[in-house]
């Protein structure tokens, strides 16, 4: 509540401070495409709709240009992103469809850049553990769990440890590669732009 008190520009300062200072951040997301990987109109949407569920004030556009910013860090030599996504995420509207149709493209292009690994989990799939919500593991210093209505750093050993055993556990079940990109281009495919 207290970060967000003002909007959502400062979050977003303080997310970029993070990445600068990290080289390897994986994560796992289970109904959303990593902010990292958004594309501008994806972040505005996704934005606005936390804006007016949460009735903060509206500093969209600050917002996004700060998300954009932020991933610059993808084309920095020396860093790597290990993302994983369940299948589930490339399908869940919260845009029109040609923005996630856009969205589902830049995603897809990511795969293959030396800094980015994306891992699909694609439903059906046996898994170990079932995700129970995302969260962002920085280095071995901090978790980031975001929940409805809280959002908790977790910087003891335990707790980055555990998070990285269940990071590990989905990383396992996701496929990558030309198996990830086909599993986004048929949720694309299902967005029926025509």
């Amino acid at each position: 509540r207290r970060q967000l008190a003002g909007g959502h520009r400062a979050r977003q300062e303080l997310a970029v401070t993070e990445t600068t200072a990290t080289k390897l951040i994986r994560g796992m997301e289970v109904s959303r495409i990593p902010g990292l990987f958004q594309t501008a109109d994806y972040a505005r949407h996704t934005f606005q709709a936390n804006a007016e569920f949460r009735r903060i004030p509206r500093d969209i556009e600050a917002a996004v240009r700060a998300r954009m910013r932020r991933q610059e860090a993808l084309y920095e030599a020396g860093k790597l992103f290990r993302f994983v996504v369940w299948e589930a995420a490339l399908y869940v509207l919260t845009c029109p469809r040609e923005v996630m149709a856009a969205q589902l493209d830049r995603l897809a292009g990511l795969i293959g850049l030396d800094t980015v690994e994306i891992g699909v989990v694609p439903l059906g799939t046996q898994l170990r553990r079932a995700p129970g919500h995302g969260f962002w593991i920085y280095d071995r210093r901090r978790v980031i769990v975001e929940t409805l209505n809280t959002e908790m750093w977790l910087d003891d050993e335990e707790n980055v440890v555990l998070y990285e055993r269940a990071w590990d556990l989905m990383a396992e079940a996701a496929v990558q590669g030309p198996q990830a990109r086909r599993l986004i281009g048929r949720a694309r495919a299902s967005l029926e732009l025509d």
